[in-house]
Formats: C-alpha cells, structure tokens, sequence
C-alpha cells in the first residue's frame, strides 16, 4: 500500500465521520454490472436525501477484451449534502475488478494523487504468468502515481455467497459501498427488490445475501473508511430518473400518445422505458423498421391531428432529414427528441458530444427553419418535452429537443412535478372549418395560421412537400415560393419576441463572459461560482433556446471585456492561424457580430468543473495582462 497520507484518516471516534460530499467510481470489465451497482447506489442515496449525480463509464465495443486498457466499464458517482450538476473533478474512491481497466481513467484524469482505490487481488496468484506480470507492474505504476491502493480479496470473500462471482461481485461492491458511506441497508434491500423483483425471489434473496455479505466484508477490513454524507433539509417530493427516462415521463405528460423511433444508442433506452409505461396512459411505442420509417409514420400521425414523437441520435437524424424537410415544408407539428453522441459517423456510439447543433438547425436541405431547444437539466428533460410539444402546435413546425449521452444515462433527483391539465392539447377541433379559408392563412404579421384537422367539414386540403400557395397548391412561381419561406421564417421571429431574456449567473457586467448550452450547465456554473469566489470578475449565461435564440443577448455580451463559450464539441487550438471555434461560438459570432472565443473538448467524457476553472483563470490572466 502506498504510504502517502489518505484524504479518507478520520479522527478516532465510534461513528462514521461527517462529509459534504464524494466522488466514487466502480470500473470492471464488461458485463461484470458495474454500472447496476453504481445505479442502485445512486439511486438510493437520492431517496435518502442527498444529491447526486452518476456518468456511465461505457466502453464504445460492444464487448471488448477483458482486462483490456480501453474497456473500462462502470459508473461514477458523486453525491453530496447539496445539489450536485455535475460529475465534479477527481474520484474519492474507486472499486477496480481488475488494474487494466484503470489505465484509461488514469488517462481521463479522473483520479488524483491520494485517491484511494480498492482493487481486487486475484491476479496476483493467476496461473498465467503474463496476467501476474501486468499485475505486478500495474500495481507499481499505480504507487507511483500516488493513489492509496488497498489490494482486496473480493473474489476471494464473494465464493462464501456465490459459484459464480463474475454476476455477484457487483451486490457484494454494493454492500461494501453501504457500509463504508452509511447507507441504509433497507433501503438497498428494497432497490434490489424493485431491480431484479421480477426474475422472482430466489435471485432476489441471492442478492441481497451478496449486499449484506459486502456489507459485513468492509465492516470488518475497512473500519477505518467509515463515512456520512448528510441529506439536503427540507427537500420537496422528488423523482429519481435517468435523463431518457424522464424524456419518457414528459412525452406522457405532455399527452404525446404515439413515439415511433428505431434503437439507437444512447436514445434507446427512452423506447424502452416508454414501452413499458405509455400503455399505461393509452399510448403507443412503434419499433419502426428504419429511422426513415419512423419519423414518416410519427409525420403521418401528426398529420392526422395527434402531435407524435420520434428520438434518435445523430447518425439517425442524418437519415430523418427529408422527412424533417417535409414537416417543415407542410408545416405539419413534430417533436424530435435527439440524443447526442460522439460523431461523425458511428464516432463515439457511448460517449457524450455536442456536435449535432448546427447539423439540427442547419442540417435540413433547403431553407428549413426550425425550433432547436436544449435541455440543461435531468428536470429539464421532463419539461421541454412538454414546451416542445405546446410549441410544434403553436407554430405548425418541427421542434427538436437537444440532450445527449451525459444526460441520458445520467441519475440524479428532482422534484416531483405536479401534472397539469394546460401541458397536454386540448381536445381536437372537429367543428367545420370556415368556408373560403385557406390551409395555411398565413398572417403577415407572425406567420401563424390555423391548423385545418383531417376530418372536419370542409377542411379538405392536398398535402404536399412541393413548394406551395397558401391553399396548398403547388406552384413554381417565384412569388409563390418566396412568399412561403417568408412566412415559415416569420415564425421563428414571432418565436424569438416572445422569449425570456436569458438570466445571468453573477454579476451583470464584468471581464469574462461564459455562454453554455445543454449539459455543460452545472459544470460550468460550478467553474464559475469557484472563480468568483477567488475575485474573478466572471459570470456565465446558459441558452436553452438555439432556434431562435433569446432577445437581450447583444446587451448581455455588451457588458463584458470578452465573451467566450464552453463546449463539448470540436474547435481548433489557438495555435491555428484561422481557427473554427466551437458550434455555438460560431452562432453567436454569425448573429450578432460579436469576437465570440471558445474552449471546447472532444474526449468522449463530461466537462469537469476544475477543467474549466482552469480555462476561465487563463483567459482573465491574459486579459490582465493586455490590459497592463
């Protein structure tokens, strides 16, 4: 073990000692459940009161080689006596099945001199010669780098409670996990219940012998890695939800009744999640044969009055954009929901990435002008569903929601929301339609114009993709075709009128300006609030509109020295003579002729806070600098 003074050596005392918060990783080889064990345990400190926020650790092959250096498996999981955004900066605490797998984490930066680490030993004694030799050498190299390693028997103390330790070694971490940060061994017995309750209780009963086999473990070997992290006070009713699960709750609350969508990482697990509730509330989930298939079948649902649904990812976006062409031609209401990744092409299939804004705003063939939001938030997710769905009717367009893979699959609690009868449409207008008007009366002054419903009494009209009149008819005139882009780009200006001017996180004017978008907020507002309490004269401000953008932002950006964004998609380095900056810098630069700057990563991982603080002291050093 390394001698190196431990962040985890409490005074002497009989109760675990107190903590604001920590960082834990489990990492494994695939299919060893590290991630379950890290979602239960994440799921559990939520309910029982703290903050938390969990990133999946998932290799981009599907299964690749054990004890491999780019496989690692898992999950980390920060949790505290606070609100928790983000995924923080270096791990407390790791849970290693194996010393291969940490390599690549090491190569993240993801731990620091004195984390401490619990790593199974087995390797030690393997009977092949060259695994007893990685080993041996990793283990080395894991001492020099300064991380307290504690080298574990686990295996070893699983075969008490299983034959197989490979499928039990995660229940029996997960109890380890309870003892050393005082979980509720109760409330772990009732998650297991609810995750494996429908394989019967035998499998039940096998793992919570496993969690309370962990549990007794690190009792009695780890006495002195006894912790207490304390719950938030007087928290209102709350949810605990993955970002595509809450994706699934807010198409239910906004009264979405069908979503059709085709797999594709890391959107799929809203279908699943979907598939098995939206029945529940008279919804359907249409597995369609191919994306293109599925955003036709959800245009042609709209069509028939009843706003539909489709989710995907980048490469299934890139197939939907004649489809998404038509919606915004025939001005026929869709929500997209689009879960980004790692790009192009297949790219990074599990890793997070914000390389699909332009391609949504700009991707469409034609001039296709189109609501782009974006989430910030787990809670968000829920909630711009909803937005999503009020504003595709309200504009007879396409709307398309922005998440990506951090919060998909990330957990992390939020209030329970109250259903309410204004977020779902009203009942479909049936009455007959006034004779003489046309299918899409534009109104010259915002673009809008009643939506006519199959079925109404003289509401009758071809629906067409081809260039158009206001009656639907197609036509080649130039007046004709100007006057129809005129009109679907009117609305976005209707759209942007209307909008909230963006709030400001700190002081209103100051040296440094940072502007995010989707999951990067926490990060960054924590990045923020760290500078500011150091003297940085820095604030930031968070877009959830794309497309428009919100009014007020030259008069923000005005207020400060220089303006950059945060990003986690691809910008040249400085180094570059002609730099392309990160996507939403080269929006803002576009739209309102400001010397936007950007600071943008594509590591396939979260932001972390610290990476960011970082950026922010460099950039107010140099202006420090030019200003003297």
């Amino acid at each position: 073990m390394n001698e190196q003074a431990s962040p985890f050596s409490p005074a002497q005392h009989a109760g675990p000692t107190v903590i604001p918060e920590h960082t834990v990783e489990i990492v494994s080889d695939s299919g060893e459940g590290a991630q379950k064990a890290g979602q239960i345990f994440g799921a559990m400190s939520a309910k029982m009161g703290n903050g938390v926020w969990t990133v999946e650790i998932i290799p981009a092959e599907i299964k690749p080689p054990a004890r491999s250096k780019a496989g690692a498996s898992g999950i980390r999981i920060r949790f505290g006596e606070k609100q928790i955004t983000n995924m923080g900066d270096e791990a407390d605490l790791v849970l290693a099945f194996n010393e291969q797998v940490l390599y690549g984490r090491i190569a993240n930066g993801a731990y620091r001199p004195g984390t401490v680490i619990l790593l199974e030993n087995k390797w030690a004694s393997h009977p092949d010669d060259t695994v007893k030799a990685q080993y041996a050498a990793g283990l080395a190299e894991l001492n020099k780098r300064g991380f307290v390693v504690r080298e574990m028997a686990l295996e070893q103390a699983c075969l008490a409670h299983t034959s197989n330790p490979r499928v039990g070694k995660n229940m029996f971490v997960l109890g380890m996990l309870c003892w050393i940060y005082d979980r509720d061994l109760a409330r772990a017995r009732a998650e297991i219940n609810g995750v494996f309750g429908r394989k019967g209780s035998a499998v039940v009963a096998r793992n919570v012998e496993l969690l309370e086999g962990g549990y007794q473990f690190a009792r009695s070997t780890l006495t002195d890695l006894h912790y207490h992290v304390p719950p938030r006070p007087n928290l209102p009713p709350q949810v605990v939800t993955n970002g595509n699960e809450a994706i699934g709750l807010g198409v239910m609350g906004a009264g979405i009744e069908l979503v059709s969508m085709y797999p594709i990482t890391p959107a799929t697990s809203a279908s699943h999640y979907l598939a098995r509730e939206i029945e529940r509330i008279g919804g359907v989930v249409h597995q369609a044969e191919d994306e293109i298939a599925a955003i036709g079948f959800a245009v042609g649902a709209s069509y028939a009055g009843k706003t539909a649904c489709t989710i995907t990812s980048g490469p299934g976006m890139a197939l939907k954009t004649e489809f998404m062409g038509l919606a915004v031609m025939s001005e026929v209401p869709l929500v997209m929901v689009l879960v980004q990744r790692g790009g192009p092409s297949t790219g990074l299939p599990t890793k997070v990435e914000q390389g699909d804004l332009l391609s949504a705003i700009y991707g469409t063939p034609g001039d296709a002008p189109k609501i782009v939001l974006a989430a910030a938030t787990i809670e968000e997710c829920f909630h711009l569903v909803i937005t999503a769905r009020q504003l595709a009717e309200t504009f007879r367009t396409l709307v398309i929601l922005l998440t990506d893979a951090n919060l998909a699959t990330g957990v992390s609690p939020w209030d329970r929301p109250t259903l309410q009868a204004e977020w779902m449409a009203p009942p479909l207008d049936q009455a007959p339609w006034k004779k003489g008007l046309a299918p899409y009366a534009w109104d010259p002054a915002t673009g809008l114009s009643p939506r006519p419903i199959p079925g109404q009494r003289d509401g009758m009209y071809v629906l067409t993709g081809l260039a158009h009149t206001e009656r639907s008819k197609v036509a080649y005139d130039p007046e004709s075709n100007e006057l129809g882009c005129q009109m679907r780009s009117l609305k976005l200006e209707t759209l942007r009128q209307g909008l909230a001017k963006p709030v400001v996180h700190g002081d209103p004017t100051g040296d440094l300006l940072v502007v995010g978008w989707g999951s990067t907020l926490g990060a960054i507002e924590e990045a923020v609030d760290r500078v500011r309490a150091k003297g940085g004269k820095v604030s930031s401000v968070h877009l959830r509109f794309l497309s428009p953008m919100a009014p007020g932002l030259d008069e923000i950006m005005a207020g400060f020295r220089q303006v950059m964004t945060v990003e986690i998609n691809y910008s040249d380095p400085h180094t570059m003579a002609h730099r392309r900056l990160a996507q939403l810098a080269q929006l803002l630069r576009m739209e309102h002729l400001v010397d936007v700057d950007s600071y943008s990563q594509v590591q396939g991982q979260p932001l972390s806070p610290g990476k960011i603080e970082a950026e922010l002291w460099k950039r107010l050093k140099a202006l420090s600098e030019e200003a003297a």
